[in-house]
């Protein structure tokens, strides 16, 4: 069982909205349970979301039906903490507005002590972080948004 393997378990968990999921084969084992509390992926608020309770109807405008097609988004491959640079004295692997290359660390998810840079998939603009410093995330939160297109109209 691969990391791809795993990432797609968890991919048919969220969409059938799953509290408990158990999968062996050839001795390797995978068991996930949730929360009946816990939000199903997709689901987490972002900037721009609003969440209203009672009888109200919710009003919505989330960033992702805004973004211009040039604008992809970063997603954390892991469940962790999300840092901006390798230590709390040093400065940021990149700031909104920093040009990016495909294969510059952008951030690091700090999982079990271990430290993972997150590497740039593409070229292009940071447009803005959607997460802030030392906050926890899980697999597939949006981070870092980067434009594309800025780079080029440069």
């Amino acid at each position: 069982m691969n990391n791809e393997d795993i990432r797609e378990i968890l991919d048919l968990v969220r969409e059938h909205n799953l509290l408990s999921f158990e999968f062996e084969r050839n001795g390797a084992r995978i068991r996930i349970q949730r929360s009946p509390f816990q939000s199903t992926g997709g689901t987490f608020s972002e900037p721009g979301e609003r969440s209203l309770t009672g009888g109200e109807t919710p009003v919505s405008v989330s960033p992702q039906s805004i973004r211009p097609e040039s604008v992809r988004v970063i997603t954390s491959p892991i469940v962790g903490t999300f840092y901006r640079s390798s230590a709390p004295d040093a400065p940021p692997y990149a700031e909104v507005g920093s040009v990016v290359t495909k294969g510059q660390i952008l951030c690091i998810i700090e999982a079990m002590k271990l430290m993972n840079e997150i590497e740039s998939e593409i070229e292009g603009t940071v447009r803005a972080f959607l997460v802030e410093n030392g906050q926890p995330v899980e697999y597939g939160t949006p981070l870092i948004e980067i434009d594309t297109k800025a780079e080029e109209a440069s």
